[in-house]
């Protein structure tokens, strides 16, 4: 292994291991020893990699949201689906996640938006940079069911895939605060009306 390929695997250890604890327990309580320890890295190596936990945190934002916005293109850019149908597949995934207690791995952006949005600048950018990447990849999908024909011409794509997101992070939170499915249960059935299914 030479010397790129280990700081790169040391690197992505770090933001792996941190994704996993932040979601769990938060950005500002969790500490880099626990982080390195976890990662079994030195501590005196975390500088080498990151600058300061701040630009770990931007680090861990852009790793969770180019993985996403990956996972989220296979699924909208699935042809063998109708342009509508995969919108509301993704929304279904969104909830079914949230059913499956399995959020700690798919929701760093819902949780960090509230803890960090005040406290750090550069991950209050990280964080809208990527939201905004989500909201306009559902856009792109509204806009490729119009010109299908599939979705009607006279709706604001942008406008209605902000719309959407905003009401899935939001239902996100409350879920998180209720610890029951209502609010999730609630933006799907707006979902399909939105979405004229």
């Amino acid at each position: 292994m030479d010397r790129t390929e280990h700081y790169q695997d040391a690197r992505e250890r770090i933001l792996s291991i941190g994704q996993v604890l932040v979601s769990g327990r938060g950005f500002s309580a969790l500490g880099l020893s626990e982080i390195l320890a976890k990662a079994e890295v030195p501590k005196g190596s975390f500088y080498h990699y990151f600058q300061s936990k701040e630009g770990f945190g931007v680090a861990l934002l852009e790793r969770y949201f180019d993985a996403y916005l990956a996972r989220a293109a296979t699924l909208l850019n699935d042809e063998s689906v109708p342009v509508t149908a995969r919108l509301l597949t993704y929304f279904s995934h969104w909830r079914d996640v949230a059913a499956g207690c399995e959020c700690p791995n798919i929701c760093l952006a819902v949780k960090l938006a509230a803890e960090v949005a005040d406290l750090s600048e550069p991950m209050r950018l990280a964080l809208a940079k990527g939201m905004h990447g989500i909201a306009a990849q559902i856009a792109e999908t509204i806009r490729i069911a119009q010109s299908k024909a599939q979705f009607p011409a006279d709706i604001n794509a942008v406008q209605l895939a902000e719309s959407l997101y905003g009401m899935w992070v939001g239902a996100s939170l409350l879920t998180k605060v209720s610890r029951n499915m209502t609010a999730m249960d609630l933006a799907y059935e707006q979902t399909k009306q939105m979405l004229r299914m």
